[in-house]
């Protein structure tokens, strides 16, 4: 959760909100939003 949170500048009262499903969602959004060039 702590990538989404530096990522995306989230708090963590947001992240509570979101479901698992939704948290692995952003979270490989974060991913590539931190590795655009796609050196994954």
């Amino acid at each position: 959760m702590a990538d989404l949170a530096i990522t995306f500048h989230w708090q963590p009262a947001q992240l509570d909100q979101l479901g698992l499903a939704e948290l692995m969602d952003w979270r490989e959004r974060a991913r590539k939003r931190a590795s655009p060039d796609g050196s994954e």
